[in-house]
């Protein structure tokens, strides 16, 4: 098991990552507004920060989100995929960083938990099933009457 840490300042990408990363079964996250240091600073007029570097932050700047989220050793390569295809390259400026730490011990998760995505399959399945089921049934009236 690993703790994902995706900290993602390209923010508009946040709806269609959390989607994505449900998609592919990885449904429970926790997401933090948060902030880095520099914007931090500006915003706190610190005397650390010159003035001119402080004009790169003075704007409205929107702070960033921390997602952490428990995944399994093999969907690591998965959710980098998700990342990549919704956030984009991570190496360009501004979109965010991801990391992995490694966990020797996780209590508190729920096994085979069905993301809502899959229980909307799941449903559609059991509808499908049903009004098949409902078809079959009347069938088998018509016939012994």
């Amino acid at each position: 098991m690993k703790l994902m840490v995706i900290i993602l300042n390209k923010t508009d990408a946040l709806e269609y990552l959390l989607e994505g990363l449900s998609a592919a079964g990885i449904g429970a996250a926790t997401i933090i507004q948060s902030s880095g240091l520099a914007m931090t600073l500006a915003k706190m007029e610190s005397s650390f920060l010159s003035a001119s570097i402080r004009s790169l932050f003075s704007g409205e700047e929107e702070d960033n989100r921390t997602i952490l989220s428990v995944i399994k050793n093999n969907q690591l390569d998965l959710a980098r995929r998700v990342v990549y295809n919704t956030v984009g390259d991570l190496s360009q400026p501004n979109t965010g960083i991801m990391f992995t730490v490694p966990l020797d011990f996780v209590e508190g998760t729920r096994k085979n938990r069905k993301t809502p995505l899959m229980a909307e399959r799941i449903a559609d399945i059991s509808d499908k099933d049903k009004n098949k089921d409902n078809k079959d049934g009347m069938e088998n009236t018509k016939e012994k009457t």
